[in-house]
């Protein structure tokens, strides 16, 4: 339970003075909904304004402050145009104060003709006159004190202003405790850093603070690895099922290729954590086509050697799909029972499953969250394996261990290849398995870089790769994080598509039903399409290998991640593949740098290095971290730097001052609560 202390700063967005319905919405946007949200939602620059009292030519570009007297109003007939209150200074020089789209009662009644007013804003040149558009204050004279010479910039939405934003913010702090400290004494002194309460002040102060935002970078992150390591530790305290097949099932395979060095290696760690009675928590890292699916297949079929079940989770339906049609292939012949359960199976196929379960004759299970229900019991659960790991968070990893009578095995993958500071942010409790080969007889994908404008010649080389016999993928673009305006863009594509090559075309979106998601990927699969056109669902898990183009629409609009695993379903067959990213117009220095890193290499871990150092760590794995908390106030420079200390500091604690029962203990777990890690406190109690 949260301590009492920290409920103020927990409350509602609606208990800060002014939050009605309008305010509400531009702060849901922004996920702002609690004060502890605010708080946490720091200044990205500020303003130095320049006090003044006569108006100069050389200030153009600056925020001012200047008394201004204005002395005529000078209104358009036109309602579009704006509303002009020319103004002068002390000393006799103009300026015009613009005001766009509003009545013109609001500037008349602001700053009534021949009064004084103390007037901010950015002057800027228009021509050889001078003018402020939109000042942000307009104040009586004797007021201009209450206006601060730095002020903070906020990130915002439409519908909110900076002085708004501003005002919620010193409301956010007002409520925001002082609290014990739980950073290690000699650590602290080092550093030189404030006390918590004091550096979020300052944060909000002043955005260039570099001491008061590395103290709050260092807690966010001091929580996160204090956490991982009390679900660690609790997991570790749980007993576990011993598992060490006979190999007769693995022997039965029969591959098309020998498996790896990377395979064999990885498989020889996890069967090495099965053996034991201590329950297994590894990750397996690999890039697109490094071959997880065939490590994941051995460890399960390790399992069910001996005579346990196995259960594979995956984030989607079409990728559940995918494994179970995958998996059924690699085991024909063999003596195993392969089921699935998804949200779409029902009446008496569900009823089968469930029966197959508790009774044993099913051996492995594939399935989305659906496997997580009440009604889902297993005989008995040895291992479970979670595919796109970036997808499930801790609590679900529980959920799905809490299937067993004894905590089952588990193996988490993710074809995201992840940067060292990010394995040990996410995935720190966990021991790690790299897969850094490619299997044999995978081509390297050339990628190439087009402007859009350049569409009717794609379509023409769209034509000529048919026409020889290839299919190809068509991704549409990022319209905005919006599943609806992703379908319509796809749909839209579609159709335009469809003129040209008919019932070639297929299409696939999160918004449609599952028959007909899996109708168009058979349709693909067994080449009755020849092109698909999709949102980013086929992002994971799609395999056709006669697919050797992917043309993905508006590719500046993703992240390098992103592009690296969409860019992965093709190249999976015998024939030389290409990835042609579609640009827009105007590129970002951001933009342009992933445009040029994907046409330069094809190394996951070298893309997912760089994504970090682009993007930051909030996204890069593609996908926001669903059921994890998010960092919020750490960049990825505050990652790199301080996740040793914070680790370190975390061991002191748990091994040499007594853990949290102690006085710096409790500290700490106010510290897990603030930063809503709080599931590690109550992994510590059951445990």
């Amino acid at each position: 339970m949260r301590p009492d202390i920290l409920n103020p700063l927990f409350a509602e967005i609606s208990a800060l003075k002014g939050v009605g319905p309008a305010l509400a919405k531009p702060l849901e946007r922004l996920a702002l909904a609690r004060a502890v949200d605010v708080a946490f939602h720091l200044p990205v620059s500020f303003i130095d304004r320049r006090l003044t009292d006569e108006l100069n030519m050389a200030d153009a570009g600056r925020v001012i402050g200047i008394e201004l007297t204005p002395v005529d109003y000078r209104a358009s007939g036109s309602a579009r145009a704006p509303f002009r209150v020319q103004a002068v200074d002390r000393h006799g020089n103009g300026v015009a104060l613009v005001y766009f789209g509003r009545n013109s009662a609001w500037p008349r009644k602001l700053l009534p003709l021949n009064e004084p007013r103390f007037v901010s804003g950015k002057l800027e040149s228009y021509g050889d006159n001078l003018q402020i558009v939109h000042p942000d204050y307009v104040l009586p004279p004797e007021e201009a004190e209450t206006v601060p010479a730095r002020e903070a910039v906020y990130g915002l939405s439409e519908g909110l202003t900076n002085n708004r934003m501003r005002d919620l913010a010193g409301q956010a702090l007002a409520r925001a405790p002082e609290l014990p400290e739980w950073i290690e004494p000699s650590l602290l002194a080092r550093k030189g850093w404030p006390g918590w309460r004091e550096a979020l002040t300052r944060a909000h102060a002043d955005p260039s603070d570099a001491l008061a935002r590395e103290r709050l970078a260092y807690d966010e992150i001091f929580a996160g690895q204090l956490a991982l390591m009390l679900v660690r530790q609790s997991s570790r305290k749980r007993r576990g099922v011993p598992i060490a097949g006979d190999g007769r099932l693995r022997a039965m395979l029969n591959l098309p290729f020998a498996p790896t060095g990377a395979q064999r290696r990885a498989f020889g760690e996890i069967e090495g954590d099965m053996a034991q009675g201590v329950p297994m928590l590894r990750l397996l890292q690999g890039d697109v086509g490094s071959g997880k699916t065939l490590v994941a297949l051995m460890a399960l079929l390790n399992a069910v050697e001996a005579g346990a079940q196995g259960a594979l989770l995956a984030p989607t339906e079409i990728l559940a799909r995918q494994h179970y049609e995958g998996l059924r292939r690699m085991v024909a012949g063999l003596p195993v029972e392969i089921a699935i359960l998804t949200g779409r199976e029902k009446g008496k196929v569900r009823e089968a499953t469930l029966m197959g379960l508790a009774d044993g004759s099913i051996d492995i299970l594939v399935g989305t969250h659906a496997i997580f229900q009440e009604a889902v019991r297993y005989r008995n659960l040895a291992l479970a394996v979670i595919d796109e790991q970036h997808r499930f968070g801790v609590a679900q990893r529980m959920m799905l261990a809490a299937k067993a009578e004894r905590t089952p095995h588990l193996l988490v993958m993710t074809a995201t290849p992840i940067p060292r500071t990010l394995t040990l942010t996410y995935y720190g409790e966990m021991d790690v398995s790299r897969l850094d080969e490619m299997p044999p007889g995978r081509q390297p994908i050339q990628t190439l870089v087009m402007s859009s404008q350049r569409i009717d010649e794609v379509v023409e080389a769209l034509a000529r790769h048919v026409e020889g016999g290839g299919q190809a993928y068509w991704v549409c673009p990022l319209v905005e994080e919006s599943e609806t305006s992703d379908q319509a863009a796809a749909e839209a594509r579609a159709e335009a598509l469809k003129m040209r090559f008919g019932e070639r075309v297929g299409l696939v979106h999160g918004r449609m039903k599952g028959t007909d998601k899996d109708a168009a990927m058979d349709a693909f699969a067994a080449n009755r399409t020849q092109i698909l056109v999709a949102t980013t669902v086929i992002e994971v898990g799609v395999d056709v290998p006669n697919a050797s183009l992917i043309i993905i629409e508006g590719a500046d609009r993703f992240g390098l991640a992103q592009l690296h695993q969409l860019r992965g379903r093709v190249g999976r067959g015998d024939k030389a593949s290409v990835c042609l990213l579609l640009r827009g117009g105007a590129l970002s220095e951001t933009a342009r740098a992933r445009l040029a890193l994907m046409r330069e290499t094809n190394d996951g871990f070298r893309i997912a290095e760089e994504d970090l150092r682009l993007r930051g760590a909030g996204e890069i794995l593609g996908t926001r971290q669903s059921g994890e908390a998010q960092l919020k106030l750490a960049t990825p420079e505050h990652l790199s730097a301080l996740i040793d200390a914070a680790r370190d500091d975390a061991h002191l604690l748990m091994e040499r001052d007594g853990g949290l029962a102690q006085e710096r203990g409790q500290a700490a777990r106010t510290c897990l609560y603030l930063f809503e890690r709080d599931a590690a406190v109550g992994l510590l109690r059951s445990g």
